[in-house]
């Protein structure tokens, strides 16, 4: 329940930021964004045993720094996105970041990919070709972008996991924070305008449910492990589809709507697979 809540607050957080981005540099949205996430995540960190002392101390301090700046400049790239493409189609896309994170494994982590998850990765990818249905004229430019933001989502999935072998996440999510409000403010800073004032307040509940859903989130993993949630994330697609429909006017065709089935049904086959070699090991 905590996870697919989660899902729900970021289908709205995804609908703030393309209200904002629409009128606003993306950069400078976002920059804003991470600004109340790193101090969410100071607040946060400060409270736990050992404070910020202990949350700065990283074995792999600069991948921890690439993470972060990874992860920003993905939601950038996503923000763009939903202003360009629409909520459903970048969802649609952006669904096979589990299906990349599957395989990209092998060559980044040396983790066995057997032929079944690349079978399920084959069928995945051809639900993304479906969605953006390139036989019939309908491709557009735009579309590169959720599968550019899914590549580089995958990529700090996998560093993630590489930095958790000695980092503990609470670590990890200090340093996700902090280097990305850092990073992100180098180049937003040049593009600062001012909000209107109903602007502001849509500002502040963009960066109240960022700090929201990041808290259940964290919430739900000390609850359940992250493989067991994942399936119910998916729900995050429904609820975005619903927002763009009723208050940004988006269409969900028909293509669309198979090619998503397509990729989340590779999505949670890949998933079911790690489940059962992680029980295979365990015994």
């Amino acid at each position: 329940m905590i996870m697919c809540a989660v899902a729900m607050i970021f289908a709205v957080q995804d609908g703030l930021s393309r209200q904002l981005g629409s009128q606003y540099p993306a950069i400078f949205i976002v920059m804003l964004r991470f600004w109340f996430f790193a101090l969410f995540v100071i607040v946060l960190v400060a409270r736990q045993p050992g404070g910020l002392g202990r949350a700065m101390r990283s074995k792999h301090p600069w991948m921890q720094i690439f993470r972060g700046v990874l992860l920003v400049a993905e939601v950038v790239i996503m923000v763009e996105s939903f202003v360009r493409l629409g909520l459903v189609e970048t969802h649609a896309i952006f669904t096979a970041s589990p299906l990349l994170v599957a395989a990209l494994s092998g060559p980044i982590l040396g983790e066995k990919v057997g032929w079944r998850r690349w079978t399920a990765i084959m069928i995945g990818f051809l639900g993304i070709l479906i969605v953006l249905n390139p036989g019939q004229g309908m491709f557009a430019p735009a579309a590169i972008l959720p599968l550019i933001a899914a590549l580089m989502f995958a990529v700090y999935g996998l560093a993630t996991r590489y930095v958790s072998r000695q980092d503990s996440s609470l670590v990890s999510f200090f340093w996700t924070g902090i280097s990305g409000a850092a990073a992100i403010t180098l180049v937003g800073i040049w593009q600062w305008v001012w909000l209107a004032p109903l602007d502001w307040f849509w500002m502040l509940c963009l960066c109240i449910t960022a700090i929201a859903g990041h808290y259940l989130l964290i919430r739900a993993y000390e609850l359940a492990e992250a493989s067991a949630l994942q399936p119910f994330a998916y729900t995050q697609l429904v609820w975005a589809s619903v927002i763009g429909v009723i208050f940004f006017g988006d269409v969900v065709k028909t293509n669309v709507v198979i090619g998503a089935a397509v990729v989340v049904g590779a999505g949670l086959f890949t998933l079911w697979r790690e489940r059962q070699k992680a029980r295979a090991k365990a015994h």
